[in-house]
C-alpha cells in the first residue's frame, strides 16, 4: 500500500529510509509535476533547492529529471541555499514554483519537501490538496512519461541576486558605521555563506561558528534555540561581540542571542522589529502575527495606531499579506517573519540583520530596548510547553477543544478565539491557546501573562484542564 503523502503546515516531512524514500519522493515530485503542467502546460520553469542534509543532491537530482520528463525546464541551485532565497528567485526569474528539499529544523534523520508557488510564497491548502490528489493517483513507483518537449536543466547559483536583495532593505552601513561585532551561527545549514558574507562584504566584523557541512547537524535538530547556541554564546565572549544571529536548518527561522549571552524569545524579536520599522521607516501599513504569538503585537499595533492581522498558525497565511503589501511586518513565534517589500516566506536571515541594523542605530542592547518597549506598552510574558497525550486523553481532549469553557484556574473566560486550535483570553488579558498536533499525540499549550510568577500559576491551570 502506498504511503499517504500530506504536505502539513510547511511541506511534507518524513524520516529518510522510512517514508521519506526514493520512490515517495518520485510520487511526491511527479505529482507537484502534473500539477505544474495543468497550470501552465509550456514554457514552465522549476527551481529545484535542498538544504545539506543526507541525499539532498540525490532528491535534487530525481526531482530535476521528473520535471525535465514532464516538459518543464529544471533551474538546478548547485549548492545548498536558503528557503527564502529560493522564494526570491522564483519571484526574480517568474519561474512556476520551486521544490525545495529540506526538513527545515526538523532532526537529521527527517528530511522533507516544500513547494512554493510562482509568487514565491508556501503552497495555500487549495494547492497542496490538488497535488495531493495528484499523488494519490500515482503508483508506489511511477515510470517517467515521454517528454512531450525538449526541456532543459540549467544550474544556478541565488546567493548573489538574493544577497543584493538583502542589501538594499538592511541598513548595513549603519551597522559597519556602529563598529559593533557579530557572531554568525547557521547550524551547518543552508545559510553557511550568506548572512557573513554580506555583512564581511560590508566591512563589518563577524565570527562565524558551525561553518562546514554535517548532515547530523552535530547530532541534534538544527534548531536554534537557546539551549543549542553555547558555542555561539563562546564566540561572542572571545571577540567581544555585541549580538549573536542564528539560523536553522533552511535558514527560515531565527535565534538572537544578546551581548549578554541572554537569548531573545522570537515573540519579544518580532514585536522589536515591528516597533522598529514604523519607527525608522515609518512603515503603517499593519502588523500580522499567528493567532499563538505574544499579545506584545496587539499592544504595539493600538499604541501605532495600525491595522492588525490575527491569522492561523502557518507562515503561508503571513505571507498572503505580505504579497498584498497589506503588512510591514509579519511573525509566528516560532521564529518565522519577513517583512514589507520582501519574500512572502519565513526569513531567518533578514530577522538578524534588521536586529544587528535596531542595536546598532539605537546604540542599545536587545535587552535594555525590550525593557524600554515594556514601558511603553506593558510586560508581556509567553511560552509555549507540548504535552504528550495518550490516545484516551487525546479523544477525550479533543471532544472538550469543541466547548466553551468559562473559567480555567480561576480565571473568567472574557473570549474564545477559534482561528487555530483553542484560544481562551481572560479577564486580566492574560490567555491560553490549546493546539493539536496533526501528526503525533501531541497537544501545543501556549500562554501568555503580565508577570512571569503569573505564567507559572497560568501554566499550570492550562496543564490541569488539558487532563481533567
Amino acid at each position: 500500500m502506498a504511503t499517504t503523502i500530506k504536505f502539513g503546515t510547511s511541506g511534507w516531512r518524513a524520516v529518510v529510509a522510512d517514508e521519506f524514500t526514493l520512490s515517495n519522493v518520485r510520487r511526491a515530485v511527479t505529482g507537484i509535476a502534473r500539477y505544474i503542467s495543468k497550470q501552465k502546460p509550456e514554457g514552465a520553469t522549476l527551481i529545484i533547492g535542498r538544504d545539506p542534509r543526507f541525499m539532498g543532491e540525490t532528491f535534487v537530482d530525481t526531482a530535476a529529471a521528473i520535471a525535465l520528463a514532464h516538459g518543464i525546464d529544471a533551474h538546478v541551485i548547485t549548492d545548498a541555499a536558503p528557503t527564502p532565497a529560493i522564494s526570491y528567485e522564483v519571484i526574480r526569474s517568474h519561474a512556476a514554483g520551486a521544490i525545495n528539499f529540506t526538513a527545515s529544523h526538523n532532526p537529521p534523520q527527517y528530511n522533507g519537501i516544500k513547494f512554493s508557488t510562482p509568487d514565491g510564497a508556501p503552497a495555500l491548502p487549495d494547492v497542496t490538496k490538488q497535488i495531493e490528489a495528484e499523488i494519490a493517483a500515482i503508483p508506489d513507483d511511477p515510470e517517467l512519461p515521454a517528454a512531450g518537449n525538449k526541456a532543459t536543466r540549467t544550474e544556478i547559483d541565488v546567493r548573489v541576486t538574493y544577497l543584493k536583495r538583502i542589501a538594499e532593505i538592511v541598513d548595513l552601513a549603519a551597522i559597519q558605521k556602529s563598529g559593533i561585532k557579530l557572531v554568525f551561527d547557521p547550524f551547518w545549514g543552508a545559510a553557511r555563506g550568506y548572512s557573513d558574507t554580506l555583512l564581511r562584504d560590508h566591512g563589518i566584523p563577524v565570527a562565524t561558528v558551525h561553518d562546514y557541512r554535517d548532515v547530523l547537524f552535530g547530532g541534534h535538530a538544527p534548531e536554534p534555540d537557546g539551549e543549542l547556541l553555547d558555542t555561539c554564546r563562546a564566540k561572542m565572549r572571545e571577540t567581544n561581540a555585541a549580538l549573536g544571529l542564528a539560523t536553522d536548518g533552511d535558514a527560515d527561522r531565527f535565534g538572537i542571542v544578546d551581548r549578554d549571552g541572554t537569548y531573545i524569545q522570537p515573540n519579544y524579536v518580532i514585536a522589536l522589529l515591528f516597533d522598529y520599522l514604523v519607527e525608522t521607516r515609518g512603515w503603517k501599513n499593519g502588523v500580522a502575527k499567528s493567532v499563538a504569538t505574544t499579545n506584545m503585537i496587539n499592544a504595539l499595533a493600538d499604541h501605532h495606531h495600525v491595522e492588525l492581522h490575527e491569522t492561523p498558525v502557518g507562515f503561508k497565511y503571513i505571507g498572503e499579506l505580505i504579497k498584498q503589501d497589506k503588512i510591514a511586518i509579519g511573525g509566528e513565534e516560532s521564529a518565522g517573519l519577513s517583512v514589507r517589500h520582501h519574500v512572502p516566506e519565513k526569513d531567518g536571515v533578514i530577522a538578524g540583520l534588521l536586529i544587528a541594523e535596531m542595536v546598532a542605530r539605537r546604540g542599545y542592547s536587545v535587552g535594555e530596548q525590550l525593557r524600554a518597549l515594556f514601558g511603553k506598552v506593558g510586560s508581556f510574558f509567553p511560552q509555549r510547553e507540548n504535552f504528550r497525550l495518550t490516545p484516551e486523553v487525546k479523544q477525550t481532549f479533543t471532544k472538550k477543544l469543541q466547548t466553551d469553557p468559562k473559567e480555567i484556574g480561576g480565571r473568567n473566560v472574557k473570549q474564545v478565539v477559534r482561528t487555530d486550535g483553542l484560544k481562551l483570553i481572560f479577564d486580566d488579558a492574560s490567555w491560553v491557546c490549546y493546539r493539536l498536533s496533526g501528526t503525533e499525540p501531541v497537544v501545543r499549550v501556549y500562554a501568555e501573562s503580565k508577570s512571569e510568577s503569573d505564567l507559572h500559576k497560568l501554566s499550570e491551570a492550562a496543564k490541569r484542564w488539558v487532563l481533567q
